[in-house]
């Protein structure tokens, strides 16, 4: 199924259906959209094409074709795990992100999919990249499921020097949550399409970092060499974490993105854009290579993404963290409290745990353990004095008998 431009996607797609060696275009076609009667007179040439194209098929019921992914807008592309909703987008590439003289979209131009067989269970799409610093060829292997899986073949080819180079870009929308809740005047306890970003890095330590909405923008760079994953997660899975009948964030993918190769040394970037309404995109999240790509040179990569409600992978995981608050103290001082899940390694005795809490400045407290009755699980709380700074780092971890017990809870503090 296509798409037809206009407003925000103006740029005409030419969209290709291969079968075996010969690549037929899908010419225009105003007859296989539903139009009301406010829709505008178009003139439709040969250089009108599509906005894009989506995919459907009979995921759960034969003869109701659901739908489980699109590509439409400059680079962007979604995807749902069945039973999900849209939410996240990704991207084909990310060029200069967050930098001072501007970013730069690339465009998806061209689409080829290939025609499936009778009964098939993916969907292969090529696509044709080009910005004005670079180009690049795409190949999409698509499995529908919980979680939709997409294989990511890319080769891109540069024109200029590519400095800042963002490869399999998450976006998405974090408005508040429980850390920041008092800054809008909403009956709903959060708003985000995802709340946390989630790193398993190559040292084999797994990160979380709450997302935040600043007054600011800001951005985080966590170094790395040869990352196993990293993604943007939606943990509040319960209707009441929202309380939203229209947007059911609770139902909003997660998008976990597997390098398919070692990629060297660089960073996961994180974008925080300041947003005052939902309808803005405000996150980003990429892998940031080090090294340049120089004009007349190309870059190869491949890797996998997994859309779904939890997609990350769960062998030898440590306890994930649930849920931060954060609260000023009567006497001074904030509160942080991070929820874990409960587990069947965790102690009964609590005292067993080893508490390690951090910060970059002001001073913290090393904490107390206690079990959630509502979750089964410990909870960690300590209190942070700023003193003079206006902004912290923050590293949390629960350890036992020296290995990590949960995730490494990272959080940046900066003054209201």
């Amino acid at each position: 199924m296509s798409s037809p431009p206009g407003l925000y996607f103006p740029q005409a797609i030419r969209t290709y259906v291969v079968q075996g060696d010969q690549a037929r275009p899908m010419v225009f076609d105003m007859g296989v959209f539903d139009r009301t009667d406010r829709f505008p007179d178009v003139p439709i040439d040969d250089t009108l094409g599509y906005s894009g194209l989506r995919l459907r098929a009979e995921l759960r019921q034969p003869g109701i074709y659901e739908e489980y992914a699109v590509f439409q807008g400059a680079s962007y592309f979604r995807g749902i795990g069945t039973g999900d909703i849209y939410g996240l987008s990704a991207r084909g590439l990310a060029l200069k992100t967050g930098d001072p003289m501007g970013e730069e979209f690339p465009d998806f131009t061209h689409f080829w999919l290939e025609e499936p067989a009778p009964g098939a269970a993916k969907i292969v799409l090529h696509a044709l990249l080009d910005s004005p610093s670079c180009t690049g060829a795409y190949r999409f292997e698509i499995m529908p499921g919980q979680p939709l899986t997409m294989q990511v073949e890319a080769e891109i080819f540069a024109r200029t020097t590519l400095t800042h180079v963002g490869i399999a870009p998450l976006t998405s929308m974090f408005l508040f949550d429980d850390m920041d809740r008092q800054r809008f005047d909403d009956f709903r306890p959060a708003v985000h399409d995802n709340d946390g970003l989630m790193i398993h890095n190559g040292g084999g330590e797994v990160i979380w970092r709450p997302l935040a909405n600043p007054k600011t923008l800001q951005i985080s760079a966590f170094g790395d060499n040869n990352p196993r994953g990293f993604g943007l997660m939606q943990r509040a899975r319960s209707f009441e974490d929202f309380n939203d009948l229209e947007a059911l964030y609770h139902r909003r993918p997660g998008l976990w993105v597997t390098p398919g190769e070692g990629w060297g040394r660089g960073n996961v970037q994180l974008v925080e854009i300041p947003a005052d309404l939902e309808i803005y995109d405000n996150i980003v999240a990429y892998w940031r290579p080090s090294a340049d790509i120089v004009p007349g040179t190309s870059h190869k990569t491949t890797y996998r993404l997994d859309w779904g409600s939890d997609p990350a992978p769960k062998a030898a995981m440590p306890l994930r963290v649930l849920n931060t608050a954060a609260g000023g103290r009567p006497e001074g001082g904030r509160i942080f409290a991070i929820d874990f899940e409960p587990g069947d390694h965790v102690p009964d005795d609590f005292s067993q745990i080893e508490r390690l809490v951090r910060s970059s400045a002001g001073e913290v407290t090393e904490g107390i353990i206690q079990r959630n009755p509502a979750t089964g699980g410990p909870r960690l709380a300590f209190t942070f004095t700023p003193g003079e700074a206006t902004w912290a780092e923050f590293r949390a971890q629960l350890r036992l008998d020296g290995q990590a017990l949960s995730e490494v809870w990272l959080y940046r503090w900066t003054q209201s």
